[in-house]
Order: structure tokens, then C-alpha cells, then sequence
């Protein structure tokens, strides 16, 4: 991926680049055409959280089933829902039948240039236990709908943090119920 126009690299690591543009300093992903955000309901109406240990935070973090598209050498091109698909499967163990876009945007842009699509997966099926690849030891949660803000607010009250992409996942899971396809 080849650096935004105009844009002076200060510094570069094996998975960040540093950059300024006209005096404001952000980072951009290496290796990566973005993010797939994965808003997952069952049948039953829960809602599929993950939760992992993120070094930036020092702390373990509620999300939503995330991961990077393009990042895997061979499948630099690969489609958003084939992203989400395979994100989902590795993270949670559920395997989607169907996968819907919803909306794309950014999440930080004064210190990023990443690019976010959330898709909602639906009609899912239990394939594995998840818990991602390598040492990324992640724990999945499934939360009823209606119950989400209470679970969140009391996780919270723990030594976890919240992303807070997940609260909006309710609104994106279509206004707290499941809907049929």
C-alpha cells in the first residue's frame, strides 16, 4: 500500500507508518486495504462479542469480531465479506450465511487514515470454538440484545475497557432484534 498523496513518511515499523501532511502527524496500516467490523446475531437473538488483550491499552477489550482485508499474502484483493467470513470463523467459530455491508467509514480520523466497513452477519452456524489464530487467546461472548448496555456498563465496571464501536452495535443489529432473511 503506497503512502497517502502528499504525505511525508516520518517513520515506519513493521505494521505502522508514521506520516505528516501539511504539519498533522497520523499513522496509516501497512499490508492492509482496511478493517471488516463484524456485527454477528444468532438465531437466539445474542449478540457476538470478542474480548482480547490489547497491548496499546494494556488491558483486555470488548469488540466486535474485527480484521484486517488484504493483509494475507496471495489474497491481497480478497473481497470485503470474504474478510468478514474468514474473521468471524477464526475469532468466534461461527460460520455466516449470509453477510450483508452496512456502512464504511473512519473511527480516528486525527490520528488515522484506516478505513472501517461493518457488515452484519446473519444465519449463523457454530463450526468451531474460535479464539483467533496464533497467540491471540481470544474469548467469545454471546450477550442477548436486550441485554447489552446492562453487560456492557457492568464489564466496565471491571479491569476491562469497551470499545466503543460495540454500542453502537444494537442500532447496527437492526433496533434489538434479529431480522430474517
Amino acid at each position: 500500500m503506497s503512502s497517502p498523496k502528499n504525505a511525508e513518511v516520518l517513520g515506519q515499523g513493521s505494521w505502522l507508518r508514521l506520516l505528516s501532511r501539511g504539519g498533522w502527524e497520523f499513522v496509516e496500516r501497512i499490508g492492509s486495504r482496511g478493517v471488516v467490523m463484524i456485527v454477528a446475531v444468532t438465531d437466539e437473538g445474542r449478540l457476538v462479542l470478542v474480548e482480547q488483550y490489547r497491548p496499546a491499552v494494556q488491558a483486555r477489550v470488548i469488540e466486535l469480531p474485527a480484521g484486517l482485508v488484504g493483509d494475507e499474502a496471495g489474497h491481497e484483493d480478497e473481497a470485503l465479506e470474504d474478510a468478514a467470513r474468514r474473521e468471524l470463523r477464526e475469532e468466534t467459530g461461527y460460520e455466516a450465511g449470509t453477510m450483508e455491508r452496512l456502512t464504511s467509514g473512519t473511527v480516528s480520523p486525527g490520528s488515522s487514515c484506516e478505513s472501517v466497513h461493518v457488515l452484519r452477519a446473519r444465519d449463523l452456524r457454530k463450526i468451531g470454538e474460535g479464539g483467533g489464530v496464533g497467540a491471540e487467546d481470544i474469548r467469545v461472548h454471546e450477550v442477548p440484545l436486550q441485554e447489552v448496555e446492562t453487560w456492557l456498563r457492568e464489564r466496565g465496571q471491571e479491569d476491562v475497557r469497551i470499545d466503543l464501536k460495540v454500542w453502537a452495535a444494537r442500532t447496527w443489529a437492526g433496533a434489538g432484534r434479529p431480522s430474517r432473511s
